[in-house]
């Protein structure tokens, strides 16, 4: 009985999963930061309320300030609905159950998943994304999660890769190599020498957007993709500004490929690909908020515009009267590489980070603003489905396999065999009384044989006697009166 309620559970969740795939909104969630030890030390209020965790609400700053003149009686608050809202007492954990956790099981059944962080500078981005060693983000989170299942399924094997590029000034670099390794040209990294080679973005009509000369790391556990990203985060580009001490310079894609087959070999198999995209956006800038200059300010102006055509993507794919006419993605190479994720074939959630102080309420009102205008785009997302025909010199090894499944068979057959039915225990009466038992049958069934043979003796003497008593017959039997 267990083993087919978990067949019927597993049966119920395929078909789900089924129906989720196909045409569907980008799901959005939006995340409030705790006030930080400086806001609270210049007594900034908090001018955001979670009502029923899917509802925003941001009070006016300015609430009573004005009274009189045209602005009298006027107010600034918004209110927004998204699907899931978390204030600022949510875990990680409850961020990560509610918003990619599903994500897993479709990019195992060979579908494109994207999840991305988007807000201003300080909002807790890299912080939800990441995380730290006691309070892991939705990145190892979703990382555990996905080996997790893979453990699960044995009826599958998978192969496992991963690659980590940043997008810096409008250019991509690998995290995962050096570009002496990646045999890179060496470009500049902002205004000095780069550790790492710049690589170009291209588009194929299977592969979809890649980035071409990426290294690719393949892994078998958990702990190696997580070592892999605290490699990458140590040589992402970081720099403290005066809206955030460990303030990201760059766009962070973190991207891990699953190749999903059968586990018993065959001589054609179906290979399902699927893709995990998760996006640690860098945070939109002020420039009379940061008081950035230099190399700091020409940063925040690349951030900014990347950032900007981000903005204009949303605001095509969102608006229902727009909806169908070109949408420029090469504006910036990060809408290039979320080009699936925002219109195309992939299931994608976005996660939106805020501060609740009063004195970011214009970047937090943006923010919102586009948040609430991507719940409008819809992707469509297909099953990366292909069937492989194995090479002849594959054969050999197929046929290893089947002949070893053969022997685990047939060992199987033996041992059950050699198991011997369990042996009455031994009792002289309950012997006798199945010898008796075994003895009256045996007398029945010759009674019942023998019963025949004397039924037709009786008839034959009662034919003769009839005849002798009863006069002349004709030939067949018949008396002379009815003949």
């Amino acid at each position: 009985m267990v083993g087919e309620e978990e067949r019927d559970g597993s049966a119920a969740e395929r078909e789900a999963l089924a129906a989720d795939e196909g045409a569907s909104s980008i799901k959005v969630a939006v995340r409030v930061r705790p006030l930080s030890a400086r806001e609270k030390a210049a007594s900034i209020a908090s001018v955001i309320r979670v009502i029923e965790g899917q509802t925003v609400v941001v009070l006016d700053p300015a609430d009573g300030a004005i009274a009189y003149g045209p602005g009298a009686n006027r107010t600034r608050e918004k209110q927004y609905s998204f699907d899931h809202a978390f204030d600022d007492s949510t875990s990680q954990e409850e961020v990560f159950n509610l918003t990619t956790r599903d994500l897993v099981d479709y990019v195992l059944r060979g579908l494109n998943c994207t999840a991305f962080a988007y807000g201003p500078t300080g909002s807790g981005k890299t912080h939800t994304m990441t995380g730290t060693a006691d309070e892991p983000g939705v990145m190892p989170r979703t990382l555990e999660r996905l080996f997790e299942r893979m453990r699960a399924q044995t009826a599958n094997t998978f192969r496992v890769r991963i690659s980590y590029i940043e997008v810096y000034n409008e250019c991509v670099y690998d995290l995962l190599r050096p570009s002496g390794a990646a045999g890179g040209g060496g470009a500049a990294h902002g205004n000095g020498a780069n550790a790492f080679g710049g690589l170009d973005l291209r588009e194929d009509p299977v592969k979809g957007m890649f980035v071409a000369g990426v290294h690719e790391e393949e892994v078998t556990e958990p702990s190696a993709v997580l070592a892999q990203l605290e490699r990458g985060n140590a040589r992402r580009t970081t720099e403290a500004t005066r809206a955030n001490a460990t303030s990201s310079r760059s766009h962070a894609v973190l991207q891990i490929l699953i190749e999903s087959r059968e586990a018993l070999a065959n001589v054609q198999t179906s290979l399902e690909l699927g893709k995990l995209s998760l996006i640690d956006l860098a945070g939109s800038e002020r420039m009379g908020k940061t008081n950035n200059a230099g190399a700091r300010l020409r940063e925040g102006n690349k951030i900014n515009q990347s950032l900007l055509a981000l903005a204009n993507c949303i605001n095509a794919l969102g608006d229902k009267a727009k909806r169908g006419q070109f949408v420029n993605y090469r504006d910036s190479k990060l809408t290039r590489l979320l080009k699936e994720s925002l219109g195309g074939n992939s299931k994608t959630v976005m996660l939106c980070c805020l501060a609740p102080s009063a004195d970011a309420f214009e970047e937090t009102t943006s923010t919102l603003k586009y948040a609430h205008r991507a719940k409008n785009i819809k992707t469509k997302a297909v099953r990366n489905s292909t069937s492989v025909t194995a090479h002849i010199a594959e054969y050999q090894q197929i046929i290893s396999d089947l002949r070893t499944e053969i022997g685990n068979l047939r060992d199987q057959l033996q041992h059950v065999s050699a198991m011997e039915p369990p042996s009455l225990p031994h009792s002289p009466d309950l012997n006798a009384t199945l010898a008796r038992r075994a003895a009256l049958r045996s007398a029945g069934v010759l009674r019942a044989s023998h019963e025949p043979s004397r039924s037709l003796s009786r008839a034959a003497a009662h034919s003769s006697h009839g005849g002798a008593a009863g006069g002349a017959a004709d030939g067949d039997g018949t008396p002379d009166g009815l003949s």
